[in-house]
């Protein structure tokens, strides 16, 4: 459907961050002209995502919604098992409570912010092994998103291996910067687990625009059709964890999926039962178990896949030639802007790319998402802030909603903060959560300028 978007003022952007306690998380909708935060359940439906929900059964035990979502997850994946949850981190919540002990550790090509909460919160340790090609954004190479194998099996072969609960790999790779995952490392690093008595796990919220980029670069695949792809990336995964707001194009939902270990399955249903509800819902309603069930079956069409991945690409090169410094090459559902390297004079610990988030709306009305320091937290040991290799920030598209020349606005307020980028300073953390602080933390702009926004009060209706 169509919706307003309301223009803003820079009085009124002004009033509205500063209202926020200088986090763009905490701004309202309406004060926002073009809102690349996220791309989790921000997509429009299609037309059979609309009828689908017509078809909702509201049954609370067994609806025939559950049946074709059910059908939908086999037909499309192969994983015969399937727990629904509320969302990504629904499902991760009751997954990890009933895989992670205190003290255990869970290696991955790079944990994102919820899926690192959820190991940290019970005590586990979540470590990174990316390649070292992730680490260089201006480096081309087809697959940054891959997992470094000899690292794992380093650690695996070492004295904590047995620490090690399950591996993971996150496809596409969002802390890394939207970067696709290798089918021949997918394969590998399987191996490395099974080898040490292993379960590999896949959090795959991103698998279709993943199996999208093994078809364009990899080679032997580009002749291969999609749903085999996607088939085979999943192919040695013991469980996959899925956020159906991404790739499901779905408003709302998510899913544990189980290859063949019953009695875990049916633990992992006692785990839903507690916090997501009966089985056959798990925490949604029927009509969202068929939009879902409709677009996993949808997402995998060629021609959808070359245009959203397209539609990145172009803000991509519209950022360059804006002056940013941008992650190369460009992901799949996203943007990622090297704050650091873009705005070189800001130090980590004034968080760079918190900075550029808020000049972003400042500017433009723009709204990104940091994937730095803040959204790294603190360690749980120390309680120093984490830094990352990388400070970024995302731009993330929403599924079928944008036109370019509403994205070339995005650019156009990069280009304007550019101009004078030595003018833009960092801020100061003044209250954070515990847990995922990138969402309610406050803070303080360092320059005394901005301290009081012009115009103060209310931003005008």
């Amino acid at each position: 459907m169509v919706e307003p978007i309301r223009a803003t003022t820079r009085e009124e952007r002004e009033a509205a961050l500063a209202a926020a306690g200088w986090n763009v998380f905490q701004l309202a909708a309406r004060d926002v002209e073009l809102d690349l935060l996220t791309d989790s359940g921000t997509g429009a439906m299609s037309q059979a995502q609309w009828a689908a929900l017509m078809l909702g059964d509201e049954s609370y035990a067994g609806s025939e919604s559950f049946r074709r979502f059910r059908a939908a997850v086999e037909d499309v994946l192969g994983f015969p098992f399937v727990v629904p949850a509320h969302q990504g981190r629904g499902a991760e919540g009751v997954f990890f409570g009933a895989v992670i002990d205190e003290g255990e550790i869970v290696p991955s090509n790079a944990h994102f912010d919820t899926t690192r909460a959820h190991i940290e919160i019970r005590g586990g340790i979540a470590l990174d092994f990316p390649v070292r090609e992730a680490l260089d954004p201006g480096v081309w190479a087809p697959f940054k998103g891959d997992m470094d194998v000899q690292r794992l099996e380093e650690l695996l072969a070492g004295p904590d291996g047995e620490r090690v609960s399950i591996v993971m790999l996150t496809i596409t790779n969002n802390a890394g910067g939207g970067q696709p995952v290798s089918l021949a490392n997918v394969r590998a690093v399987a191996e490395v687990a099974r080898a040490h008595g292993k379960k590999l796990v896949l959090d795959i919220a991103r698998f279709a625009e993943n199996a999208w980029f093994v078809k364009q670069r990899e080679e032997g695949y580009a002749d291969t059709p999609l749903p085999e792809i996607a088939r085979a990336l999943v192919a040695d995964a013991d469980a996959v964890l899925m956020s159906a707001k991404k790739d499901a194009i779905a408003n709302i939902g998510g899913f544990v999926a189980i290859r063949d270990d019953e009695e875990f399955f049916h633990r992992l249903q006692m785990r839903g039962i507690l916090s997501e509800g009966f089985p056959t819902y798990g925490g949604l309603a029927g009509r969202d178990l068929d939009a879902i069930a409709a677009g996993l079956r949808e997402v995998l069409d060629e021609e959808y896949l070359r245009h959203r991945t397209e539609q990145v690409a172009f803000l991509g090169e519209a950022l360059v030639e804006a002056g940013a410094a941008v992650v190369q090459p460009v992901g799949g559902h996203a943007v990622y802007v090297d704050a650091g390297a873009t705005l070189p004079h800001v130090p980590v610990e004034a968080f760079p790319a918190w900075a550029l988030s808020c000049e972003l709306y400042l500017a433009g009305g723009v709204r990104a998402a940091e994937i730095g320091s803040v959204m790294a937290g603190r360690d749980p040991e120390t309680g120093a802030n984490r830094h990352p290799p990388l400070e970024l920030l995302r731009l993330a598209i929403p599924r079928r909603v944008y036109t370019s020349r509403q994205l070339e606005h995005a650019a156009d307020a990069m280009r304007e903060i550019l101009r004078d980028r030595e003018a833009v300073q960092g801020y100061e953390l003044v209250a954070e959560a515990p847990v995922l602080r990138h969402f309610t933390a406050r803070f303080a702009p360092l320059d005394a300028r901005m301290a009081e926004p012009a115009g103060g009060g209310q931003a005008r209706a």
